[in-house]
């Protein structure tokens, strides 16, 4: 199997260039189905320990089924699979032009949930164009064990969020583990509680912001992945739910720029344009650098061949 790998604003992708599923040629949400149910292994091989690590999400390299498309990309990471990712769609553009496959300008991408374009305006930097994103539901509250009441909004930017400003500790790196906890325990209380995204979808990231911490930014976030790895990068998909949330308590106009600061303070410039029916299409744009390109190789007298799921993938 052929990938190559790459970090966007320090969160990983490794993007799988050959050696992958046959999947047909049918939509990409149809595809990603047949992925799920005939092929869940390969998931778990390519991106999981000992190949991989928890926070590394992988991107199915798959021919598009629109003409005008560069690319079709089917994201997953080691709890299943994302409808779309923002750093990954970056990380993806970043990488095929290091391989000399597009280049400089605009591309679109197409993805289970949609095309998404993306500018790459040099080697390492690319705005991508993202789904029409909006918040669903404003100020929910929320009975969590150990924390109380939490309230939150919920929110789509590709993948459903819960984002709070109910903070269980400063947004610091040396409180990761305890973000990621209080985080762990809210998305079980969605679960619980029977909150939901449209049409009964889980709600599977959860989001905590508050002020940044350098000049320049605007907020600072930590975003909780659905297989329990914290996002290194301020998360696109995640920064596009944030926008959705700004954009309906009018505190960020069509055009202005909210700079999104993660955890570990790398950055996301990011901006909106009005959409249809109250929604809005985010812009962000971010950095990647690639990191490595390997072949992977599967021995059949390997016990770990099919990889090592996360004990959190499987609770």
């Amino acid at each position: 199997m052929h990938v190559i790998d790459s970090h966007t604003e320090g969160e990983p992708t490794r993007l799988i260039l050959a050696g992958g599923p046959d999947l047909g040629s049918g939509p990409l949400a149809a595809r990603r189905k047949i992925f799920a149910r005939n092929h869940d292994w390969f998931r778990t091989a390519s991106i999981c320990e000992p190949r991989g690590s928890d926070a590394t999400v992988g991107a199915l390299l798959c021919d598009p089924t629109d003409a005008t498309c560069a690319a079709g990309l089917i994201f997953f990471n080691n709890a299943g699979y994302l409808g779309m990712c923002g750093h990954a769609s970056i990380g993806a553009a970043v990488s095929l032009h290091h391989l000399g496959r597009i280049g400089l300008g605009l591309h679109r991408f197409e993805t289970p949930v949609g095309i998404v374009s993306v500018m790459l305006t040099d080697p390492h930097t690319a705005t991508i164009e993202n789904v029409a994103s909006y918040r669903l539901h404003e100020g929910i509250s929320l009975a969590v064990p150990g924390q109380g009441l939490v309230s939150g909004d919920v929110a789509w930017g590709g993948n459903w969020f819960f984002l709070s400003a109910d903070l269980p500790c400063a947004l610091e790196s040396r409180n990761i583990p305890s973000l990621s906890s209080a985080a762990s325990a809210i998305k079980e209380a969605l679960g619980a509680q029977g909150i939901t995204g449209r049409e009964g979808a889980a709600i599977d990231h959860v989001e905590f912001f508050g002020p940044a911490h350098s000049a320049g930014a605007h907020g600072r976030n930590f975003v909780l992945c659905p297989g329990g790895a914290y996002d290194r990068s301020p998360c696109g998909t995640g920064t596009s739910a944030k926008l959705a949330c700004l954009a309906a308590t009018g505190d960020l106009l069509p055009g202005e720029v909210w700079v999104q600061e993660s955890i570990i303070g790398s950055r996301f410039n990011a901006q909106y344009k009005r959409g249809e029916n109250g929604q809005v299409i985010p812009s962000i744009t971010g950095r990647a650098f690639v990191c490595g390109e390997s072949t992977l190789h599967f021995d059949p007298d390997d016990p770990f061949a099919d990889g090592i799921p996360s004990a959190l993938a499987l609770s």
